[in-house]
């Protein structure tokens, strides 16, 4: 049975779309209301920038084989144990008869600043994925399957994400791979020794301009971090859940 990519390009095309459009819209509003977020933390702030991408996994997955799954998406019932703190709040989790299906973190990254950004969410992504493949090596989960676990990650395309950017290391070299990489080449890189590492199942990144909001233009890095093998990734996990 062939896998079903639920028309994904341009479902990606309306959730990049919808994601310049939430973060407009959230500042905004933030503004009206005379709030203090500043700069580009009111767009971040209005907690729905990524919506688009979530449907589209809801899609991959009623069409791959478990369209009773459950899919949750609500603060309330997104934390899973883990195993170096009690819990972590995911983004997205898919549950089929009391089975981990799959947990999902999406994040976006939109300037003017990405020095340090870029370190927190590094950090971040191999802590998550760190603490979650212990907790299941240590019965969190029940015994079950490896989880489908995936990160994805939206950039702003601009000038600064493209800049070869200079480190600083006295005492010892960088890897030469990053000797000059601007920061969407870096998560680029990133993505790929998370899934090499298998910290993740699959990790995707994407690049979108902000004059995305009137067509949804997208590019990807490579075609290990591309959303395509992404979202066959989950497709074929899905299936292979489905068929158990």
């Amino acid at each position: 049975m062939a896998l079903n990519l639920c028309d994904f390009e341009n479902k990606t095309n309306a959730a990049i779309k919808a994601f310049w459009r939430s973060r407009d819209d959230a500042k905004r509003k933030q503004k009206a209301a005379g709030k203090s977020d500043q700069g580009e933390r009111a767009g971040v702030t209005g907690g729905k920038n990524m919506d688009g991408f979530s449907n589209l996994v809801i899609d991959l997955v009623k069409a791959n084989g478990l369209p009773q799954a459950e899919i949750h998406q609500k603060r309330a019932v997104l934390t899973l144990p883990g195993f170096f703190r009690p819990t972590k709040l995911w983004d997205l989790l898919v549950i089929d008869r009391g089975r981990l299906i799959a947990a999902l973190e999406f994040k976006s990254h939109v300037g003017p600043s990405f020095g340090n950004n870029f370190n927190n969410r590094t950090e971040e992504a191999i802590g998550t994925s760190h603490d979650l493949w212990t907790a299941y090596r240590e019965g969190a989960f029940g015994q079950q399957e490896r989880p489908f676990v995936g990160w994805l990650m939206v950039v702003e395309d601009a000038p600064e994400s493209r800049a070869p950017v200079r480190d600083s290391s006295p005492h010892f070299p960088v890897f030469p791979e990053f000797a000059g990489a601007s920061y969407l080449q870096r998560y680029d890189i990133l993505c790929q020794r998370l899934a090499k590492e298998q910290l993740y199942s699959s990790a995707a990144v994407i690049a979108t301009p902000r004059s995305a909001v009137a067509d949804g233009t997208y590019s990807e890095l490579s075609s290990m971090t591309g959303l395509r093998s992404f979202v066959a990734s989950l497709a074929g996990h899905i299936a292979a859940e489905a068929a158990r």
